[in-house]
């Protein structure tokens, strides 16, 4: 017990630094447990679309849309998701499946959308990048 009472008054950066990383990897993993919608991969999110009918929604800017996105599915930024929200209140009920490029900005939505009310949410884990990793079909139209 001593050697580590020597170690952190020698070494405050290195255990500040580590308080720091284990608090992060603590909140991290919390707000990930306690999350009220499901991460899905490319197949599974394939799988879900076949089976339920429900709604694919794109939530990324109209530049990245330009380059493909998947057949179906509905486009509306990030930034307008709360004040389009009225738009999307006949999914309420039914599964909504959100991606943007990598799934960061999906998953804000996602939060969004649970916070909303609506029951199902699904957010494409890894998003269109993950998607075409898996040689999945992106429609340009």
């Amino acid at each position: 017990m001593e050697q580590y009472q020597e170690f952190v008054a020698n070494n405050p950066v290195l255990f500040v630094a580590l308080a720091v990383l284990l608090a992060t990897i603590t909140f991290v993993e919390f707000k990930r447990l306690t999350r009220k919608y499901a991460a899905l991969g490319p197949n599974e999110v394939v799988r879900v679309l076949n089976q339920e009918d429900g709604l694919v929604l794109d939530v990324r800017e109209e530049a990245e849309v330009r380059q493909g996105r998947i057949k179906g599915a509905r486009h509306i930024p990030l930034k307008e998701l709360k004040n389009r929200m009225g738009e999307l209140q006949k999914y309420r009920d039914k599964s909504v499946v959100v991606y943007c490029r990598t799934g960061n900005r999906s998953a804000q939505a996602s939060e969004i959308l649970c916070s909303n009310g609506f029951a199902n949410v699904i957010n494409l884990h890894g998003g269109v990048v993950a998607w075409q990793n898996a040689n999945l079909p992106l429609s340009k139209k």
